[in-house]
């Protein structure tokens, strides 16, 4: 279980007194207790964790644009030694090639004929890729395939 990972990678932070690894994970394990609550869980499984993780990614990366916009590099470098911690523990993510292949089939599959069934193909993209893609390339991807049917 990834959260199990994390709660003995959070202690053998604690113990090193690496301080960015420990104040990450302490975060992200605050956010697992809240996306419990909220699917009404004693405990997430690994694809709930990892749409916890992406989620604090994005929030990481729009908050890195927005410090070295304001010239506050000093809290961007932070952000993006806590991103990196967030990185290793996502899934390798597809090739564009591998995602392709996966969207076509699905469009196939499904019988999509224009962009109107594009929620229904990112999803079940989404859900056969498991947290192993990026949503913007996804998107770009379906929206292509699309266009062209």
């Amino acid at each position: 279980m990834l959260e199990e990972k994390i709660l003995n990678d959070f202690k053998d932070a604690m113990r090193q007194k690496d301080s960015i690894k420990v104040s990450t994970l302490s975060f992200l394990r605050g956010q697992f207790g809240y996306a419990a609550l909220e699917r009404k869980k004693d405990k997430l499984d690994d694809a709930d964790c990892i749409s916890v993780i992406k989620k604090l990614m994005k929030q990481h990366q729009d908050s890195i644009e927005q410090f070295t916009a304001g010239n506050r590099l000093d809290l961007a470098e932070k952000e993006s030694k806590e991103l990196v911690v967030l990185k290793g523990y996502l899934p390798a993510e597809m090739s564009q090639e591998e995602l392709a292949g996966i969207v076509d089939e699905i469009v196939k599959a499904s019988g999509a004929a224009g962009i109107k069934d594009m929620g229904k193909v990112m999803k079940e993209v989404l859900a056969k890729a498991g947290g192993a893609a990026d949503g913007k390339l996804v998107s770009q991807l379906v929206k292509d395939r699309l266009l062209k049917a």
